[in-house]
C-alpha cells in the first residue's frame, strides 16, 4: 500500500476554495432562471446570437430572458435546455435548492447498530443528511471501544473514511499496513481494503469516523 504525507504541493493543487462567497439563493423564479441560463451559456462560449440561431428564439426574447423581465414557458426551456445540452432542471436549482444542516449537542447521538458493527463498538450517529444537490452521502459517527470491545480489522465498504482519534491509542489496520493512532492523529483511507481495529492499547478509546460515498442513483 502507498503511504503518503500530507505536503504543500498537495494543498496547492486542491481546487476547492474554502472561503468562496456564492450569490444568495434566488427568490425571483424570472431571476433565478434568467440567471442560470447566462451562466450555462457562458460556460459553454456561446453568445446570444449564437443561442438565437441555436434555439430559433429572437435575440430580444433571449435578453428578456437572462433579465428575469419574462416568463419563458416549459416549451422554450425545454428549447434553451436542449440546445444547452442541460437538465432542464437544472434551470429551477438556484431557485428551489435548499442547504441543511444538522446540529447534535453532545451526547445527543443516535446510538446505533450500524451494518457489520461488531460487539461492544459504540456507534453514534452524530448526523444525516439524506439526498442533496453534492451527489455525496456523509455518515458521521462517534466511535467508543472498551474493554468489552472486540477487535476487528476486517471491515470492508464503499467510499473514503477519516479517522480522527479522541483519545486512547489503538493499533488500526488498513490493509496491510498498521498505524498506532492516538489523540489528534488522522487516518483517511479507501474504505474497500480491509480495515479496522487490530489491537487496543490504551482504553478507553474513542475516535470519529466519517465516511462518504456517492449518493445512489434513483432507478
Amino acid at each position: 500500500m502507498n503511504v503518503e504525507k500530507i505536503t504543500p504541493d498537495m494543498a496547492s493543487a486542491l481546487t476547492q476554495d474554502p472561503h468562496r462567497v456564492r450569490e444568495e439563493r434566488e427568490k425571483v423564479l424570472e431571476v433565478a432562471i434568467g440567471r442560470e441560463v447566462r451562466s450555462f451559456r457562458r460556460q459553454q462560449n456561446v453568445t446570444v446570437a449564437e443561442l438565437a440561431q441555436l434555439t430559433g428564439l429572437s435575440i430580444g426574447m433571449l435578453s428578456k430572458i437572462e433579465n428575469g423581465n419574462t416568463s419563458p414557458s416549459l416549451t422554450t426551456l425545454q428549447t434553451l435546455a436542449n440546445a444547452l445540452s442541460v437538465p432542464l432542471t437544472s434551470f429551477f436549482r438556484r431557485f428551489e435548492e435548499s442547504r441543511d444542516a444538522v446540529h447534535t449537542k453532545s451526547g445527543q447521538g443516535v446510538e446505533m447498530q450500524r451494518e457489520g458493527t461488531r460487539a461492544g463498538h459504540q456507534y453514534n450517529l452524530l448526523g444525516h443528511l439524506g439526498s442533496n444537490a453534492s451527489g455525496v452521502m456523509v455518515e458521521p459517527y462517534l466511535i467508543t471501544l472498551t474493554e468489552t470491545s472486540d477487535v476487528f480489522p476486517m471491515f470492508q465498504h464503499g467510499g473514503i473514511e477519516t479517522i480522527y482519534m479522541l483519545e486512547g491509542q489503538v493499533e488500526y489496520r488498513h490493509g496491510e499496513e498498521t498505524f498506532l493512532l492516538e489523540a489528534g492523529d488522522t487516518l483517511f483511507f479507501d474504505a474497500d481494503a480491509p480495515h479496522g481495529p487490530e489491537k487496543l492499547v490504551t482504553l478507553p478509546a474513542r475516535y470519529l469516523s466519517i465516511i462518504s460515498y456517492p449518493q445512489s442513483s434513483p432507478t
